[in-house]
């Protein structure tokens, strides 16, 4: 079997993503109000801060969508139903066992470990284990079956939660986002419930198919895909009956008002959130079929590496914020690494916003030629299959 042709287009929208998401962690991190203070609460925030949240929720559904699509790609390049299937599920148990220790303890660096977080990593491996079970089903029926988990998954929200605890629990890790305080120290917290970002991977999974078609193909695609989520976002978010649990409605001004329809609910992600964030990456992959530069294929770095980015960029994150505390004249003792904390004092640290783009465009400059290096390194060894686990 010939080797599958990576697409560059793919690389490059995830380099955009994996850039992104680095402003997000940066300003949850480190933004001097991030801590006590909702970027998207409309009776405290401003425009500028409320944007340079907004435009990190294109991050989540993104990767998860070009997860499954690069899946598909990948398991092109298995020899058999059985390989294919044991990847997956091996993949998929890494990158839980990722999130729930290296990642949370970068993130939360509480060495009596009282917080367990389980994020898009963990999501994302869920859906991979679920996606070997499903290895045999035609991908027009794997389309089907994302866009019914997409487009119903809200309905759940009118549900009242289950009065039983192991119900309550599994509808939280399945479908809704909740807090659990386990015992007086220990809180376990799902922030990505498995199935809405499952219905995600899926149908990026099932998208793969269209990826082995001619480039105008693929393009004319790509404009219609993107066309039919967009217009479905205006109608459904304009409509303001279905589709999101927060309806938007009148502001104090007409900009705010604005702002009020865009701020639509990623947790878990709902019919409008996952339209409008599935329709920009869909445009940005049909502007990337048609550009390629030096610009790209910078971008494309990020992207072809995105765990390891995903890992490192963590790690000089908690390096950075313990430079600024330390350099703000906090000391060891002043640190807090209670739940939620971050290991931020409790009150009077922190930067900027304007200070938070500084140190995102330093941060990302450092990694490229991290994850340059670990591109080289990683096509030159393809025969070291651990390699393919990160």
């Amino acid at each position: 079997m010939n080797p599958t042709k990576r697409i560059a287009s793919i690389d490059v929208v995830r380099g955009i993503v994996m850039l992104v998401m680095a402003l997000d962690h940066i300003r949850d991190l480190l933004h001097s109000t991030s801590l006590t203070q909702s970027p998207l609460n409309l009776a405290t925030t401003t425009p500028v801060l409320f944007f340079t949240r907004w435009i990190t929720h294109l991050c989540a559904p993104s990767f998860v969508f070009l997860s499954g699509a690069s899946a598909y790609l990948s398991l092109q390049n298995k020899n058999n139903y059985r390989q294919s299937k044991s990847f997956l599920r091996k993949r998929g148990l890494w990158l839980i066992f990722l999130e729930l220790t290296l990642i949370n303890f970068v993130l939360w660096f509480d060495v009596r470990w009282r917080i367990e977080w389980i994020q898009v990593i963990a999501a994302i491996g869920f859906g991979f284990i679920l996606l070997s079970i499903l290895l045999r089903v035609q991908s027009k029926w794997l389309a089907v079956i994302a866009l019914i988990i997409i487009a119903a998954h809200d309905l759940l929200t009118t549900l009242p939660p289950p009065q039983n605890g192991f119900l309550h629990i599994m509808m939280a890790v399945l479908f809704q986002r909740s807090v659990f305080q386990v015992g007086p120290n220990f809180i376990f917290m799902v922030a990505y419930p498995w199935i809405p970002w499952f219905g995600i991977m899926l149908l990026g999974f099932a998208f793969g198919s269209q990826l082995k078609r001619e480039a105008k193909q693929r393009r004319r695609f790509l404009l219609l895909a993107s066309t039919i989520a967009i217009c479905l976002f205006c109608v459904l978010r304009f409509i303001n009956v279905y589709g999101d649990p927060a309806p938007w409605s009148v502001q104090k001004s007409t900009g705010f008002t604005i702002l009020s329809f865009l701020n639509v609910s990623k947790y878990p992600p709902s019919l409008i959130y996952t339209c409008v964030f599935l329709g920009i990456m869909f445009l940005l992959l049909l502007l990337f079929e048609r550009i390629q530069g030096g610009f790209t294929k910078l971008l494309s770095v990020y992207g072809k590496v995105p765990i390891f980015y995903y890992i490192i960029h963590l790690c000089v994150i908690r390096i950075a914020l313990f430079v600024m505390v330390f350099s703000q004249g906090f000391h060891w003792k002043d640190l807090s690494f209670a739940p939620f904390q971050f290991g931020r004092p409790t009150s009077g640290s922190g930067i900027s916003l304007s200070m938070v783009y500084v140190v995102w465009i330093l941060i990302v400059a450092l990694l490229y030629p991290l994850c340059k290096w670990y591109v080289g390194y990683k096509f030159s060894h393809r025969e070291k299959w651990w390699l393919s686990y990160l």
